[in-house]
């Protein structure tokens, strides 16, 4: 396929909140490229490194059996998906929490990191918002900035294509506090929605997401890493629940 220019997008899918036009109003997304300057906090818990077993599983696999998928393996410390089978989730569930993590993907790669999933019988996205991970390069969901590497997919991209070649490893993040959402990419903050607004339910109705009531409507779930068929490496994984957390 060709490769497309990585010029940064410009005025692309860019929703600007200005008080003065619209006082009250919240929109589904906004650009944001602030630096990441929260740093390394304390409570965080690694899911990855060679006790990764702990703490996940296949999806739709029983925790009573052989519940790690042979697409996964764990090499050096990292989550590698060899594609071809199901997706990877947490086992435990979380409501409020910040996620920190780093991808990389084979040339051509696609896959996702789905939150507040619940374990049903449809796959892990009917239920769960997912942060693309893709080459964006390679792989013709890169063309479109709304299912962009750290976009929430098809429905919001993010503000700048912040990715790294194919085969180098990326530092994401994934801030979820009630509602209010935010991906980072690179230490910069990407996008940000909020979930069940009015903006948030135009664009899901107007989406392949409208027939999936579930979809964006847990308050508490697993973390799934998505299997798409192709490789792709996680590391660093860690997780901090922010349940417990004052509210803004």
């Amino acid at each position: 396929m060709a490769v497309r220019s990585r010029a940064v997008w410009r005025d692309t899918f860019v929703l600007t909140l200005i008080a003065a036009a619209a006082p009250g109003m919240v929109w589904l997304c906004t650009e944001a490229t602030a630096a990441d300057s929260s740093g390394e906090q304390s409570g965080f818990v690694l899911l990855t490194g060679h006790g990764a077993h702990e703490h996940w599983l296949g999806y739709g696999m029983d925790e009573t059996k052989g519940s790690w998928p042979p697409n996964w393996e764990i090499v050096d410390g990292a989550l590698h998906c060899k594609g071809g089978g199901t997706d990877l989730k947490t086992r435990d569930e979380y409501g409020d929490f910040d996620l920190r993590f780093e991808w990389k993907v084979a040339p051509g790669a696609n896959s996702g990191v789905m939150y507040r999933v619940s374990q049903e019988a449809d796959p892990a996205y009917y239920t769960g918002p997912e942060y693309q991970i893709v080459d964006n390069v390679g792989h013709p969901d890169g063309a479109n900035p709304k299912t962009s590497a750290a976009s929430l997919y098809d429905l919001c991209a993010p503000g700048k294509d912040l990715t790294k070649p194919a085969g180098s490893w990326n530092v994401a993040r994934i801030v979820v506090s009630r509602n209010h959402i935010e991906h980072y990419l690179g230490g910069k903050k990407v996008l940000e929605y909020d979930l069940g607004s009015a903006d948030w339910k135009k664009r899901v109705a107007a989406s392949k997401f409208a027939e999936w009531k579930k979809f964006g409507t847990n308050r508490r779930g697993h973390v799934v890493l998505q299997d798409h068929g192709d490789q792709v490496w996680y590391r660093n994984v860690r997780i901090k629940s922010l349940d417990d957390e004052p509210k803004k």
